[in-house]
């Protein structure tokens, strides 16, 4: 542990930070709903109204819905706020938009807050973390993901790690755990129990199924009344763009080579938190989505601050944490690429693990 991560602890944090910017507004809160909702929809329109659905338009649609799922990534990013008790301080209305905001994205509500908040309570943890826990590099896996980078060279292997994690690793989290600490190997968020849901969970998990039952039905019954090429067109397509903001998001908050993962010996709750790492994401796509990829160090250590106080309250926490925040300010995409390079992780001493230029 650093001299300054032992000189800081969380209410000193706290104190540094307005009061005021704590309170939660559920008003302005839901004016952001609205914003994303409608603009999202607004959008939809547009494109269902004058973007013909013909195979010589398909390079438009592209685009198109790159555009409307970065927009409705705004609503995912709402969805998760309310899982984090941030829209009200009563939990049964945080919980009613959070699962009506997230099962209209295919997230399954109740079973990802418990997954999440587990991400959370176990930050950087490398064995006990939750969601993209990196591989010891001399591993098994570790010795295997790198054998196939000296293979195929460094490029290559960003390009599918890139695609590893934008378009295979949402759902394969979801349905097998991957990327989940190793300490509980396989997991569903779909079946009850496993080592990620107790039986206890056995009553949110299949809330959260049926809410996934219904909107797939509801897809089915609007391919049925119109043709699967709109639903691809309006619906397909931009989830799987909001998918791919909501992983890329995720995984570059927590890969880098400048930041640890602890292991069991020197983890603690604050240390893992402040290991995350603030990107630079071009301002219309962070404003969209409401600056969760630019104040997400700050989300980690205070979880239910409002989304609508975080640029302000980031001031604050930055001054209060100094040199412990972690910032990016190169462009996205070279962020990307060079975390995607990244094979594992290995131990530096005092229970420290960082990955490897190699």
């Amino acid at each position: 542990m650093s001299k300054a991560q032992e000189q800081i602890n969380i209410g000193q944090i706290r104190k540094a930070i307005p009061e005021s910017l704590f309170k939660k507004s559920e008003s302005r809160f839901l004016v952001s709903v609205a914003q994303a909702i409608s603009s999202t929809a607004l959008l939809a329109y547009i494109g269902y109204r004058y973007i013909p659905l013909t195979w010589y338009a398909l390079p438009i649609w592209i685009v198109f819905d790159f555009l409307l799922g970065t927009v409705a990534m705004g609503i995912w990013v709402l969805g998760h706020e309310c899982g984090h008790s941030a829209f009200s301080d009563n939990k049964m209305w945080n919980d009613i938009l959070g699962y009506f905001l997230h099962e209209i994205l295919l997230v399954p509500y109740f079973s990802w807050q418990h997954s999440h908040a587990l991400h959370h309570a176990k930050t950087n943890h490398l064995t006990e973390g939750e969601t993209f826990c990196p591989v010891v590099l001399n591993s098994k896996m570790g010795k295997i993901y790198q054998k196939i980078k000296d293979i195929i060279g460094v490029e290559s292997f960003s390009i599918v790690q890139i695609f590893n994690v934008t378009v295979l690793g949402w759902p394969l989290y979801l349905l097998l755990g991957v990327t989940g600490g190793s300490s509980r190997g396989f997991t569903s968020h779909f079946i009850v129990p496993n080592k990620l849901f107790p039986s206890r969970m056995l009553v949110k998990v299949s809330l959260s199924n049926i809410g996934l039952c219904f909107v797939i039905f509801g897809l089915y019954k609007w391919a049925q009344a119109t043709s699967f090429a709109e639903v691809m067109a309006l619906y397909i397509g931009p989830y799987l763009v909001v998918n791919m903001w909501l992983t890329i998001i995720t995984f570059l908050q927590h890969t880098d080579i400048s930041i640890p993962h602890y292991d069991s010996t020197s983890w603690n709750w604050l240390k893992g938190a402040l290991s995350t790492i603030d990107r630079n994401y071009p301002a219309w796509i962070d404003s969209l989505h409401f600056e969760i990829g630019t104040t997400h160090v700050l989300h980690h250590v205070f979880s239910e601050l409002p989304h609508y106080h975080a640029n302000e309250a980031n001031l604050y926490f930055k001054k209060a944490v100094g040199d412990l925040y972690h910032c990016d300010e190169k462009p996205l995409l070279t962020s990307l690429y060079q975390c995607a390079s990244l094979v594992g992780v290995e131990h530096k001493g005092d229970g420290a693990w960082y990955f490897s230029k190699e």
